[in-house]
């Protein structure tokens, strides 16, 4: 193990220098500490692979985590690059309108802690799967939730991926390709061999490196303003095209309802994600579920109001200094680098590589985290319980799993460089769209709802997923963007207005004419 991860870092630092510096021309200490974080991560590994020996152990690291750690781990998910490059590029653009995306984010996890946490953790025993059926009886809703399962890892997946390479490019000036297997590489690393406890504590170490990292920077920020956060805010007004108007809303969203929808997307999507969803088995009891989720709050909000402090700093501070703009007068590298150039500004080579290593160990932990709970979904609720008709061993389970982390790794290797041109933004926001039309129904109904059926779940979550996917092609960001199209169909982007209660109507019909068809199975402690 230990010369696996030597040969990783090897790898990695050796493929960044074959291909030459990098695009900000970083120094020799500024990659330095991009390889000592990266070492750190795969040292963790090293270290939780010693300690993972069952499958409870890969898929739950052992139920031993504390309410306050799972706080930090639900923290290091959210906190992923997007949410720290992206949303700084969004207050960068479009000033207070990139809240919609914060509040989104945290307004999901009190649904989680109010409707969810402690039932989760008392019917579950790995996988949100284990949740829904312990209510609903039959092979055919574990094959739906994990295919709704495998479909949202995918989206959020090949998002996360083209990211990472975007990134890894712009900071080392290698090809997009070689970026990609570099990310899958060390991605495969920490999941085949660490588990949930490696992605565990990947996650806390990353998640405490980004709020301190966002803690400076904001600090050193409002340092140069004297600590006055409407000097920051003016400076910033004076250096933006549309001036007073990036202080007030309704530039991100084309209409209310589309904006409604989005808040919609964004909250239940949050409740509903799988890789987030599976962070609720690593902890003891329902106790410990629902503190976590409150640390997990904490942790974000106060995140996220940095985010604004760093984005209106970067307005007022990268965009008035020409040595990060272009000759068009944009930002070298694309707007994703805005809290990158204004690291560069603060601190220079140092903070330059510090923030360029933990953006690089934030998608390394949260990739980590979705291929964990894709193969889950194949090894436990398909393999495990369908074709070895739960009689499967923990080490035949063991190597299912270790098999399928490696060929979503490879997958999502190959559909990161197929969809190297698409919008991330976009296609996170279809992983939220899924999730919120299809696994957040049925778990929220198989938890509150005594007459949910089995065919009621099936159909619901069928006609979420293939609703979501329907309109969103019908909408605005495919149908115009995408296709040519003069006018889109659907207005609404992302459509979850209409996928969401049309998702709910379809349990609620499916379940009333299925009543006296299908067998009800008692609840039980366990899936």
């Amino acid at each position: 193990m230990k010369k696996i991860l030597c040969l990783s870092l090897a790898f990695l630092a050796a493929g960044a220098w074959a291909q030459g510096q990098p695009a900000r021309q970083a120094s020799a200490t500024s990659l330095s500490l991009f390889a000592v974080v990266i070492a750190i991560t795969l040292g963790i590994t090293w270290w939780a692979a010693r300690r993972t020996s069952s499958t409870s152990d890969f898929y739950a690291a052992g139920g031993g985590i504390t309410g306050f750690q799972n706080g930090l781990a639900i923290t290091g998910d959210a906190l992923s690059a997007g949410a720290f490059l992206g949303l700084t590029a969004l207050v960068f653009g479009a000033g207070f309108d990139g809240l919609y995306y914060a509040i989104g984010y945290t307004t999901g996890l009190p649904i989680v802690v109010f409707l969810m946490a402690g039932k989760l953790r008392k019917l579950g025993k790995y996988t949100f799967t284990d949740v829904v059926c312990a209510r609903l009886p039959g092979n055919g809703v574990r094959v739906f939730s994990a295919c709704a399962s495998l479909t949202i890892v995918c989206f959020y997946l090949i998002a996360q991926m083209v990211g990472a390479g975007q990134l890894v490019q712009l900071l080392f000036g290698i090809d997009y390709s070689l970026a990609i297997t570099l990310v899958g590489a060390l991605m495969i690393l920490y999941v085949v061999f660490g588990g949930m406890l490696a992605t565990t504590w990947v996650q806390i170490v990353k998640a405490v490196l980004m709020l301190c990292v966002g803690v400076v920077m904001a600090l050193l920020v409002l340092g140069r303003f004297g600590f006055d956060f409407g000097a920051l805010l003016a400076q910033a007004v004076q250096v933006h095209p549309r001036g007073i108007d990036i202080l007030g809303s309704g530039t991100m969203a084309k209409d209310p309802w589309s904006a409604f929808s989005l808040g919609l997307a964004l909250m239940f999507g949050t409740a509903g994600l799988p890789h987030v969803l599976m962070r609720f088995f690593t902890v003891k009891d329902a106790r410990a579920a629902r503190s976590s989720v409150m640390w997990a709050a904490i942790f974000m909000n106060g995140f996220y109001a940095l985010i604004f402090v760093i984005g209106f700093g970067a307005l007022a501070l990268v965009r008035s200094n020409p040595a990060y703009l272009d000759a068009r007068g944009a930002l070298i590298g694309g707007g994703n680098t805005a809290a990158l150039h204004l690291s560069h500004l603060l601190g220079g080579d140092v903070m330059f590589g510090v923030v360029s290593a933990v953006a690089f160990a934030t998608i390394l932990a949260v990739v980590a985290g979705l291929t964990l709970s894709g193969a889950s979904a194949i090894s436990h609720d398909i393999y495990g319980a369908i074709f070895k008709r739960r009689n499967a061993s923990e080490a035949e389970e063991f190597r299912i799993v270790r098999i399928a982390t490696v060929v979503l790794g490879a997958l999502a290797v190959v559909l990161g460089i197929a969809f190297k041109s698409q919008n991330v933004a976009y296609m996170i926001s279809l992983a939220f769209s899924i999730a919120c039309s299809s696994t957040f129904p049925v778990l929220l109904l198989a938890i509150c709802w005594k007459k949910l059926t089995a065919f009621g779940a099936i159909l619901g979550g069928t006609v979420g997923i293939l609703g979501s996917l329907v309109l969103t092609v019908m909408g605005p960001s495919v149908w115009v963007k995408v296709l040519g199209h003069a006018a889109p169909l659907v207005s609404l982007d992302p459509p979850a207005l209409i996928t969401v209660p049309l998702a709910f109507a379809a349990c609620w019909i499916g379940s009333l004419l299925s009543a006296g068809v299908v067998a009800h199975r008692p609840a039980q402690a366990t899936a």
